[in-house]
């Protein structure tokens, strides 16, 4: 009879997380999983404490506390990522290709391999909310919610539009100066603030904003960032120019969107978000030995491995996850930190009280769709494992087998 005890347990998991730790590739660099890692958790969390649907009569509409309590600003700038994820991205896409051509691996193979582990987590994401929407609006739900809740579901998209063009884009970008971009953004925002330029101008910074992080992932794999001076550089010249553009040039302060804001750092990026991005990416490479060092802890890499393993169905069904508690909360009536105005400490607080309620259902989400996914998993006729948790571990360690020494855990 398998022992299900608390102890018992523990020890599986340890020996099994031992077990990926030891099936993991001696030369892989686990300081990127971990970015890679701790980049999708920052946007998961910041949408989660910066979102919410506001239950007014029949209707959800979105708020953020960042409306009412603009001195939260703060918060925005841990939680804001997407430079850690543009950087990785850039370095992992680079050095893939120069990997693909060193093997005689044509361009166009080479990226329909990376666009397919891409886009493969869409197509279930689109297919659940096209159903869901055309059952709402039959079922006489208000299109105003229903625009509301397929919006933020889809929302993850434009990244994922983004980062596709500038992996198709890689060989291009392989010896790209991060100062070219960077120029860009600051002349298109000098014209459409300084000048009164058009706000379509903006849009160009949708690709020049996170071409600066992507081109510094390509500098990292050229060996350019390895000094300690790159990343101090970084850290300090990023966050000195947006202290200033915040203080002086009028820059918002909040480092994603706030609804009604006049300005926004992130929709489309702005030279704040930019200079802000920098400052991240400096950290980042400070952090790379830390990190290292870290992810030698079989446990600590094995929790990294899990998330890197399952990275793109966890940020796109984050948010699907919370309008689920949302709606599945309206049951019970207005629930504070769901549906009540987000505008004083109680709603942070009792949005805190929920946030494992919204990790139980983003590992529904994940359970679900993780085949999308990945094609890995648990050999039949493999080993009865006491508790799901050493289960999913057990996989982790097949899958970082089955990916091959030369990938390891491979994705975006």
């Amino acid at each position: 009879m398998t022992d299900l005890s608390p102890n018992a347990v523990r020890d599986a998991l340890r020996q099994a997380a031992d077990r990926v730790d030891a099936a993991t590739p001696a030369h892989r660099d686990r300081a990127v999983d971990a970015l890679r890692a701790l980049a999708v958790l920052g946007v998961v969390l910041g949408h989660w404490l910066v979102t919410a649907l506001v239950a007014d009569g029949g209707t959800l509409r979105t708020a953020s506390p960042l409306q009412h309590l603009p001195w939260l600003a703060p918060v925005s700038w841990l939680f804001q990522t997407l430079a850690v994820f543009f950087l990785v991205g850039g370095h992992v896409a680079t050095r893939g290709y120069a990997s693909a051509r060193a093997r005689g691996v044509p361009y166009h193979r080479w990226l329909r391999d990376r666009l397919t582990r891409l886009f493969k987590p869409v197509a279930a994401v689109l297919s659940l909310w096209t159903v869901v929407a055309v059952a709402l609006l039959l079922s006489g739900t208000e299109y105003a919610t229903v625009r509301t809740l397929v919006k933020l579901a889809l929302s993850p998209l434009w990244f994922l539009l983004v980062f596709a063009a500038l992996t198709a884009a890689t060989p291009l970008l392989a010896r790209l100066h991060p100062l070219w971009p960077l120029a860009v953004v600051l002349h298109v925002d000098v014209v459409r603030f300084g000048l009164d330029g058009p706000a379509w101008l903006g849009w160009i910074n949708l690709a020049a904003g996170w071409l600066v992080p992507y081109t510094l992932g390509a500098a990292w794999t050229r060996g350019e960032l390895e000094r300690r001076r790159s990343g101090l550089l970084l850290l300090a010249g990023g966050t000195a120019a947006t202290a200033a553009l915040v203080v002086w040039a009028g820059y918002p302060a909040s480092m994603v969107g706030v609804p009604g804001a006049a300005v926004s750092n992130l929709n489309p990026p702005a030279l704040a978000a930019v200079t802000f991005g920098l400052a991240q990416c400096g950290l980042a490479l400070l952090l790379r030995e830390r990190l290292r060092d870290a992810m030698r802890r079989p446990v600590a890499w094995t929790a990294v491995a899990l998330v890197n393993l399952s990275a793109m169905t966890i940020f796109l069904w984050h948010q699907t996850a919370l309008m689920a508690t949302t709606a599945t909360g309206l049951l019970a009536g207005r629930l504070p930190g769901l549906h009540t105005r987000p505008d004083d400490l109680g709603w942070i607080a009792a949005r805190l009280a929920w946030l494992p309620v919204l990790v139980c259902a983003l590992a529904v989400c994940r359970a679900a769709f993780r085949t999308w996914e990945q094609q890995g998993g648990r050999r039949r006729g493999g080993p009865r494992t006491p508790g799901r948790a050493r289960t999913q571990v057990l996989c982790t360690q097949q899958q970082l087998t089955d990916r091959g020494a030369a990938e390891g855990v491979r994705h975006v």
